[in-house]
């Protein structure tokens, strides 16, 4: 169970590196004003996307389901986390949408906006399912 566990801390840290990262090169992206740095952007954000973030969001949803069903790790607790998971992979995929959005050059936000959902929206996600893992409050 523990090389599970520790699977899902590093997929888990692995994904939320990305949901912190991605938004910061939206930032600079919309800065951007020649072609050239654009594409860079682009390749930037997909291999990140794709190569970085979806991989780990895939295994720490695939090791959380192995903790919860393999092992009966449950309470109160774990279906508060679940619904912030929830919001995770919402937020996953609205980021997905937001890259594919400058991927084909229709971005309708300014850098302002971009670094506004920089970390609003995964940090409080992130304390709070810290919280309820560690303290187990229900």
């Amino acid at each position: 169970m523990l090389w599970i566990k520790s699977l899902h801390i590093i997929a888990m840290v692995t994904w939320f590196a990305g949901l912190f990262y991605l938004p910061r090169l939206f930032v600079y992206h919309a800065l951007t004003r020649d072609s050239i740095s654009s594409e860079r952007f682009k390749v930037m954000e997909r291999k990140l996307y794709v190569g970085i973030m979806t991989p780990g969001a895939v295994l720490t949803i695939a090791s959380g389901l192995w903790l919860w069903l393999g092992y009966g790790i449950g309470g109160g607790w774990l279906y508060a986390k679940l619904a912030l998971v929830l919001i995770l992979i919402v937020h996953h995929a609205w980021l997905g949408k937001l890259m594919a959005d400058f991927r084909h050059d229709r971005n309708r936000h300014g850098d302002v906006f971009y670094r506004w959902i920089n970390e609003i929206p995964a940090l409080p996600v992130l304390i709070g399912v810290v919280l309820l893992v560690v303290l187990k409050p229900f």
